[in-house]
């Protein structure tokens, strides 16, 4: 049963789980899969200003916080209680390529030389984690979604803009991974 929790899912069982979410958030309520509208949400109910975009019924979206704090235990369970405790496993030739960049320490889950409280002080940690989650947080909101609610939600129920939406996030990770990531890794 361990070995169950602790190591990746095949994509045919995975993948229909993630699907089926779709159908099911429809049945029981007419309810839209995403995370990104949690941040709406969450605000709403903590600021008292009337700020006319915080200004709706958000309790009617409770199930959608409910929905992200198990995300939030869940990641914490797996963590605290799965995790993996031998070193992270990367391809030969990608740790070859960070190596270059001067990234060799991995912890369980992420590299301590890019993603650190460190790291978080030098310009490149700078870039990528503040930088880097504006533009996450900004494009979100600018495409009215997140991946998963775009990817998910949006392609599952044909919607155009979510089509969109996913082309471009599909490009963007391209062209981040492979012209801008590498021009950050150097500073």
């Amino acid at each position: 049963m361990n070995s169950f929790l602790t190591e990746p899912w095949p994509w045919y069982v995975a993948g229909p789980l993630i699907g089926l979410t779709v159908p099911a958030l429809l049945l029981l309520g007419n309810k839209s899969f995403g995370i990104s509208s949690s941040m709406r949400h969450i605000c709403a109910a903590c600021v008292p200003a009337k700020i006319p975009f915080f200004t709706y019924d958000w309790k009617k979206e409770i199930w959608n916080l409910v929905f992200v704090l198990g995300i939030l235990i869940g990641g914490v369970i797996a963590v605290t209680l799965l995790a993996n405790p031998n070193e992270i496993m990367v391809a030969p030739a990608l740790k070859a390529e960070l190596a270059n960049y001067g990234i060799n320490n991995y912890s369980a889950l992420v590299p301590v030389d890019v993603v650190s409280w460190d790291a978080l002080f030098t310009t490149r940690g700078l870039i990528m984690l503040v930088v880097g989650g504006f533009f996450v947080g900004f494009g979100t909101r600018y495409a009215g979604g997140c991946t998963s609610g775009h990817a998910i939600m949006g392609l599952s129920s044909l919607q155009w803009p979510s089509l969109v939406a996913t082309c471009c996030f599909m490009l963007g990770g391209i062209l981040t991974a492979n012209f801008i990531l590498p021009f950050i890794l150097s500073l």
